[in-house]
């Protein structure tokens, strides 16, 4: 009867030891959910831009936070890119480049992706974002998630050094290096192409 109280005694303290191990467990999981805010978290179930961006930036924030668990990190960076992708379908240039940034670096569990990376930093260029151009331009030029070419990294080279700012001086260097690989008939294109550009979006040569 003493050995079957013993045995009952171990047998209680190993079930509160794992019900304490498995509730440390889950901790990073309610720590993220307590820190959601609920306004925010419906404006963005509602649509709202910016507080989607919100949601991502939290959501990548608690993949950081969980590294050690590289599967609920993974979940944190797959909520972070479905966020910052209903804004940047919206638009959104600063959800875009976010979303750039994640599948440029990856994270843990969320793999690098360049293709996807260069369509979205494509699309913030697309709408005048400078850094966007310029790094479109960089990608095309080593063929690093878009197909090598010349005349496409001089292109969004041009246009980043067409406005004033801290990197165009950098900008330009970098087309000036290009224009090495192109010849003149290319050239004379791109210039066209870049021209037909600005004349339909005005605010960048103000910029």
């Amino acid at each position: 009867m003493i050995l079957y109280r013993n045995y009952s005694i171990k047998a209680r303290w190993k079930l509160l030891a794992l019900t304490a191990i498995a509730v440390c467990a889950m901790l990073p999981v309610f720590a993220q959910s307590a820190g959601v805010d609920a306004a925010v978290l419906a404006k963005a179930n509602a649509g709202d831009a910016a507080a989607q961006i919100q949601m991502g930036d939290q959501s990548r924030a608690a993949a950081a936070a969980v590294a050690h668990d590289p599967d609920l990190a993974a979940d944190n960076y797959k909520a972070a890119a479905a966020w910052y992708r209903k804004a940047a379908d919206q638009g959104s240039l600063t959800a875009q480049l976010r979303l750039a940034e994640l599948y440029r670096d990856g994270g843990m569990g969320f793999p690098r992706d360049m293709s996807q990376a260069a369509e979205w930093y494509r699309k913030a260029a697309e709408q005048g974002e400078v850094g966007a151009q310029a790094t479109l331009g960089l990608l095309y030029s080593i063929g690093q998630g878009v197909a090598q070419s010349y005349v496409e990294a001089y292109y969004w080279l041009d246009l980043a050094a067409s406005v004033k700012g801290a990197r165009q001086q950098q900008y330009a260097q970098n087309r000036q290096a290009i224009g090495e690989h192109i010849t003149t008939d290319e050239l004379d294109a791109i210039q066209d192409r870049v021209a037909k550009w600005l004349a339909a979006h005005p605010r960048q040569q103000l910029q």
